[in-house]
């Protein structure tokens, strides 16, 4: 792990074409193409340098715009900035791995993407519909290709130099530890839910032993219940540091080796987001041996789709 003139710029290694990863992430989960054009250049303005996005999310184009804002008006290089975009289920057959990738360059206004990933291990009906469902609303998946055979379809990509790595999300380890033993381009990047309350230690010392950067979306769990940021040990620890319990859990993301993306449409927050510090070792220590609650507040994993399902009982 490296770390630059801020906490907040810390880099991590990856060994799989990555090069160094920004460890604090924006990403770019909203709604509206407006409001995401705002947020990505109040991003950029306080110094976040790593953008994930995704063909599902339906606005690259925004993002693009927002980038070549600051490109053109020389505030940023594109050398600088870590950007990512993700394959969407409907696309996992080989042949359509290539369009679907072109086409988010496209959208995005680039030549080339930093790290290209698979959005879930799960293959949907091939079509222009994203969501594809039966009369009774169940998911139609496609039992005609296999996670490897897309894969292997990143690969090349890599390969012809299109981008620089490839990774995959909201993967359970047993499906990682299969693409890791089959690759021949190993996942640069390995994105999934992660939190106080979901802290996937596991994982992460498999990420570590193959050369993959973990990155954990919903880093401060989403505003679900129960909420991370109301825990007694991240309240007690922020008061004592003078600190938000949204920038202890961040900084304790990052201190422990793990990529994260922070998402806000509101500019003190984005600030707020980036300007993290470094934990004390007991602050640490707090919070691996402190905290029991163990939640997954997002189904992807189970089923494909995602979501953030509210907890009943």
């Amino acid at each position: 792990m490296t770390t630059n003139d801020t906490f907040a710029r810390t880099t991590l290694p990856s060994a799989h074409g990555a090069g160094a990863i920004p460890a604090v992430g924006f990403g770019t989960l909203i709604p509206d193409p407006a409001a995401t054009r705002r947020a990505v250049r109040a991003a950029l303005d306080v110094g976040f340098r790593h953008f994930d996005c995704a063909e599902r999310y339906r606005n690259e184009a925004a993002v693009g715009e927002a980038l070549r804002d600051a490109l053109d008006a020389g505030t940023v290089r594109r050398e600088d900035i870590f950007l990512t975009t993700k394959l969407w289920n409907t696309n996992h057959r080989p042949e359509r791995v290539r369009p679907a990738f072109e086409a988010s360059c496209r959208r995005l206004g680039v030549d080339s993407i930093d790290c290209y990933i698979i959005h879930t291990p799960f293959a949907f009906l091939p079509g222009e519909d994203q969501d594809p469902r039966d009369g009774q609303g169940r998911v139609l998946y496609d039992t005609e290709v296999t996670l490897a055979d897309t894969w292997r379809a990143m690969e090349r990509l890599v390969e012809e130099g299109r981008c620089r790595s490839i990774g995959l999300s909201d993967i359970t380890l047993d499906r990682l530890r299969e693409i890791v033993a089959i690759a021949r381009i190993k996942p640069a990047m390995v994105q999934v839910e992660a939190h106080p309350y979901l802290q996937e230690w596991d994982l992460l010392a498999f990420c570590r032993e193959h050369g993959i950067v973990l990155q954990a979306f919903a880093p401060l769990g989403h505003a679900m219940q129960p909420r991370v940021l109301e825990d007694a040990v991240l309240t007690g620890i922020a008061r004592r540091l003078g600190r938000t319990p949204a920038q202890v859990a961040l900084a304790w993301a990052v201190q422990r080796g793990t990529a994260l993306l922070t998402t806000s449409t509101n500019p003190d927050h984005i600030r707020e987001n980036f300007e993290i510090s470094a934990l004390p070792e007991e602050a640490m220590g707090e919070i691996r041996q402190g905290i029991a609650t163990n939640v997954r507040f997002n189904a992807v994993v189970e089923t494909g789709v995602p979501g953030f399902i509210p907890r009943v009982g």
